[in-house]
């Protein structure tokens, strides 16, 4: 920026004029690391518009570049993992939002629902941190994993937070 008065603007310009140039070609391989790196941050932030905007800037500024494509195939890798977390399919770090009138409630469903993912915690051998609004709701959600998987210990901690969720880990 601004168009015509870039550094890739005068790169592209002095290769024109000698398309051999090392320097300039040297700075426009610059310019798309600057990018890439800014991609790998937005990434760690699981900001996956962000990511493929300044990937596919820095595909126009050099098609086929290996280190766009690399992040490109992270980038991938990370938003099917953040779509099996909003599917609860798989067993890598989830977050399971629960719905707030059934747990003040109670409800059959959400001992349901719990039951459900208290087999899912023991098959994957997962650890839980249980979010909830007060102290006994966190120890009511902690029964009923419990009580879902007699003989099996559910691992995990209890958080004061709002909304109420369970954030489901690997055991290391």
């Amino acid at each position: 920026m601004p168009a015509g008065g870039s550094a890739y603007d005068f790169y592209l310009q002095v290769l024109q004029l000698d398309p051999g140039n090392a320097q300039a070609a040297a700075g426009i391989q610059t310019l798309v690391m600057h990018l890439v790196d800014q991609a790998r941050d937005a990434l760690r932030q699981r900001s996956f518009g962000r990511v493929n905007s300044l990937l596919n800037t820095a595909d126009e500024i050099a098609p086929g570049n290996p280190l766009s494509a690399e992040v490109r195939k992270q980038a991938q890798r990370e938003q099917q993992r953040a779509r099996e977390d909003v599917l609860l399919e798989g067993p890598g770090a989830q977050t399971v939002p629960l719905p707030p009138a059934e747990l003040s409630a109670r409800s059959e469903t959400m001992v349901q629902m719990l039951g459900d993912l208290a087999l899912r915690i023991r098959q994957h051998q997962l650890r839980v941190v249980i979010v909830a609004r007060d102290d006994s709701e966190g120890r009511w959600i902690y029964g009923q994993l419990r009580k879902a998987v007699p003989g099996y210990r559910v691992r995990g901690d209890i958080k004061l937070g709002n909304p109420p969720r369970l954030l489901l880990q690997k055991s290391q």
